[in-house]
């Protein structure tokens, strides 16, 4: 296959071993000598979403097990990777959201109930993706890949400034499409992030029992792609390092993989089913590093939020839910009506 971009892509360097970590899980800034902590401002914002996105996980939960939902794929524990990676896109730039990433869509801009059609078994995705720049979510896994890839290629070649992130899950890379998708991203050079968000579970079986034990980026080098490792429960983290590797792929670098590490606290799906499956010393540890406690701790530390602004954000979080349970008393949540 011929290569349609004749600008010349830096040779990928070896995924590094630490993930990129700007704030510790006591709440205080951790020096890295490639990566900044993002300003007062977009560590405020981050925080704001966070907790509207961690309100709005136990609202769909809640109406899932009251079966007003059908199921609903929870990402609690996750916020920091879907509400850091979705900051940092230009306002040109696509989502395109797997499942489990309803958090991102909401923190995109898609209306809040709109996100939550697919879940209540309507027959369209609820939403219009050219009006907020968001795909359809994907329910097989990795479907959204080579859909980003050819987006790009197709905005590049009219002469469009668009990038895109694709949220997956570590499950989701050995999907054929997966490879797919990687290779004619880097045969295209298009602008395309793929966030991998490593969440440790794939339905009830663990990481290490499905013998991924090296690093997912190490797959890029064999696709001649960029990679960066973050950790995945550090929103500043996951902020900088996809603001700039979005930058980079805009200025010709080619696409990139990036592998939060991160941790899903609820079940599979909050559709009144439990899992038992799960050691409790290993949800105590991820618990302690909460990417929510994590920040406002910093923030709070640095004086950037007080009480008065955090309670701005508790009660925009009960706004957005007050207006799905609203909607959800509708006989369809129909695009054209918002």
């Amino acid at each position: 296959m011929k290569h349609t971009d004749e600008r010349t892509r830096p040779v990928p360097p070896p995924p590094s071993q630490d993930p990129v970590r700007l704030v510790d899980r006591h709440g205080h800034r951790h020096e890295h000598s490639s990566f900044g902590t993002p300003d007062h401002a977009v560590l405020a914002e981050l925080q704001r979403a966070m907790v509207i996105g961690r309100r709005f996980n136990r609202q769909a939960g809640t109406l899932a097990r009251q079966g007003r939902l059908a199921i609903y794929p929870s990402s609690t524990g996750q916020e920091a990777t879907q509400v850091g990676g979705v900051l940092a896109l230009s306002e040109q730039d696509w989502l395109f959201p797997g499942y489990r990433d309803s958090v991102a869509m909401i923190t995109h801009g898609v209306d809040p109930a709109q996100t939550l059609s697919l879940f209540r078994g309507d027959w369209r995705c609820g939403y219009d993706p050219h009006r907020y720049r968001c795909a359809p979510q994907g329910t097989p896994l990795a479907t959204n890949a080579s859909h980003a890839v050819g987006l790009t290629y197709a905005a590049r070649n009219k002469g469009r400034d668009v990038a895109a992130l694709v949220l997956m899950s570590e499950g989701s890379t050995g999907e054929g499409e997966t490879q797919e998708a990687y290779d004619f991203a880097a045969v295209w050079n298009t602008p395309v992030v793929f966030l991998v968000q490593n969440n440790h579970w794939a339905i009830s079986t663990p990481r290490h029992a499905r013998g991924m034990t090296s690093p997912l980026t190490h797959r890029a080098a064999g696709h001649g792609m960029r990679n960066h490792r973050v950790d995945g429960n550090d929103a500043a983290a996951v902020y900088t390092v996809v603001a700039h590797t979005l930058a980079e792929a805009r200025a010709g670098g080619g696409p990139a993989i990036v592998e939060a590490f991160t941790y899903r606290i609820d079940p599979q799906l909050d559709s009144g089913s439990s899992e038992h499956h799960r050691d409790s010393d290993e949800v105590g540890y991820w618990t302690e590093r909460d990417p929510l406690v994590r920040l406002e701790v910093l923030l709070r530390n640095e004086q950037i939020v007080d009480d008065g602004l955090l309670e701005v954000y508790e009660r925009d979080a009960e706004r957005v839910v007050a207006l799905i349970r609203e909607r959800l008393n509708e006989k369809r949540l129909d695009p054209a009506s918002v």
